[in-house]
């Protein structure tokens, strides 16, 4: 199928903010000096192999470590080891990488470094609950917090809560070794605390605000699970923790680096590009009908830009779980602006997640033109009902409009792009 000209323009402004974000770019400039001692690398995220790729590509003495990432995004490497398990649910592969992770750290000195690897997915890939909480418990307590609409930051906040391995608990075993932690942004705001759920920085939050959220989103947990939080004994580190004294933090790849990879795409291809927000969150349906709201003043009124440009954005929208359908925030975000637009001449979007993976599907997004909507309708397909039952990725796929990339080992949260042409 020839793809038309706006979408070639689209998809390529996706690919370079893809491409920006790859470790094999910004991994090298961030690496520490050789320690006196050992160099332990350790990581979780759907870009942690590649990240630890990179490490092994540009470092020249000895090393060894173990890296945890999504089945399906491991990237050979000789002398990291790379273990692959499941998101965005654990399971006993996350468990025990996690178990083995924690051993390998536990007996360092202070002449040794740990090089921390983080990406997008940790908090899922590295699961190890809190002692009496199971491998059970965390799976129903992700999946509910997956359906309730909560935030990335507000699900971490209770994941931190419930483990033995995030919310700092992981510098504090790696004491009295020096911690250099990489991380590749997935979160809005990008909060060190808030990729992976923070497994070597201090964290903010507490075991009152945890569950606050479960409160707030009606999640119901079991009574021992409650009861960690209601005690407080599932605390997490804190700053003045003296087993965070040796720690440093690098935030190496951001939603606005890949935003600005975009713009100058489309900056050559002759459109103005406008970065609207690298951190836009809420319900991904009514994030869909502002900005339809936006394009329409844009293409009637030439407020706020004029057209021919680009409305570019990043961050991580949410969707609360109503109906049966696929899932996936890109989508349902497209979908909701698509209805809103009501046909639009001239106005064109793509929307994705820069990991390749929308919701629960082996799907990055999807590419709504002017007439997506009519030939859908055509198919005997009604945009409403898959919008109600959070089924948007099958009517994209009907159409032939799903954007479809496989693993991209990298992670910097949503990319959304609207193309107004004149």
């Amino acid at each position: 199928m020839k793809l038309s000209p706006q979408r070639q323009l689209l998809e390529q402004m996706f690919a370079a903010a893809v491409e920006a974000a790859q470790p094999a770019h910004c991994v090298p400039r961030y690496l520490p000096e050789a320690p006196r001692g050992r160099l332990i690398v350790i990581g979780a995220g759907k870009g942690s192999a590649a990240m630890a790729r990179a490490v092994e590509d540009h470092w020249n003495g000895p090393l060894s470590g173990l890296v945890v990432t999504r089945y399906g995004y491991a990237v050979p490497c000789q002398r990291i080891e790379i273990v692959e398990a499941a998101h965005p649910v654990p399971d006993a592969t996350g468990l025990a990488t996690a178990g083995r992770m924690l051993e390998l750290v536990s007996a360092l000195s202070a002449d040794d470094t740990v090089l921390c690897l983080f990406s997008g997915g940790g908090s899922s890939l590295l699961a190890l609950p809190l002692p009496g909480i199971t491998l059970e418990d965390k799976q129903e307590v992700n999946r509910a917090l997956l359906r309730s609409g909560a935030t990335i930051s507000e699900m971490n906040c209770v994941r931190r809560h419930l483990s033995s391995i995030k919310g700092g608990r992981l510098a504090a075993a790696c004491h009295p070794a020096k911690v250099v932690t990489l991380i590749i942004s997935d979160v809005p705001g990008d909060r060190p605390m808030d990729v992976a759920s923070g497994p070597t920085v201090s964290d903010t939050t507490t075991c009152e605000d945890a569950l606050a959220i479960v409160d707030r989103y009606g999640i119901k947990l079991p009574a021992h699970v409650r009861q960690v939080l209601e005690s407080g004994s599932g605390e997490s580190i804190k700053s003045d923790d003296a087993r965070l004294a040796s720690i440093e933090t690098h935030v190496i790849a951001t939603p606005q680096l890949a935003l600005e990879a975009a713009a100058r795409v489309a900056h050559a291809a002759g459109f103005t590009p406008h970065i609207l927000s690298d951190r836009i969150e809420g319900e991904a349906a009514e994030v869909g009908k502002v900005m339809a709201g936006i394009a329409h003043q844009v293409a009637a009124h030439a407020q706020p830009f004029d057209a021919p440009c680009v409305l570019l954005s990043g961050g991580e929208t949410t969707v609360t779980v109503r109906g049966h359908g696929r899932g996936g925030r890109n989508v349902e975000f497209l979908l909701a602006l698509g209805m809103t637009l009501s046909g639009e001449d001239g106005v064109y979007a793509l929307a994705g997640d820069t990991d390749g993976v929308d919701g629960m599907e082996e799907i990055a997004g999807a590419y709504l033109a002017p007439d997506s909507l009519t030939r859908a309708r055509a198919l005997g397909i009604s945009p409403q009902h898959s919008l109600s039952n959070n089924d948007a990725h099958s009517l994209f796929l009907a159409l032939g409009d799903s954007l479809v990339t496989g693993p991209t080992r990298t992670n910097v949260n949503d990319f959304r792009a609207i193309l107004i042409t004149n």
